[in-house]
């Protein structure tokens, strides 16, 4: 499925203007604390995160991604998701897709 791609940008206004070009909507900046944990869950819109600072690990029913800055993890629509923060916290970029 390639979920994830390695980038090295971490820059905020940069990491905007990419992906409203890509069609990405609602976008906002979102940083949780070290621990953070957010259960098995779905979204009804294709996903996006880019990391900017820190570490979290995202699993899926195909495996656990590692996020450092710079990657970008796309979760399609309906994909059980779940995601635990490190001991650095992480902060990073969300936006979503609706597919039409």
């Amino acid at each position: 499925m390639g979920l994830v791609k390695k980038t090295n940008i971490t820059n905020e206004r940069e990491v905007y203007e990419i992906l409203k070009k890509e069609g990405y909507t609602n976008l906002y900046t979102w940083s949780d604390p070290p621990g953070a944990f957010y259960d098995w869950h779905t979204h009804t819109y294709d996903e996006i995160r880019w990391i900017l600072e820190g570490e979290i690990l995202i699993g899926t029913e195909e495996g656990e991604f590692l996020l450092k800055p710079g990657d970008v993890m796309r979760v399609p629509a309906q994909t059980r998701h779940w995601a635990k923060v490190g001991n650095t916290g992480v902060k990073y970029v969300c936006g979503s897709k609706i597919r039409h």
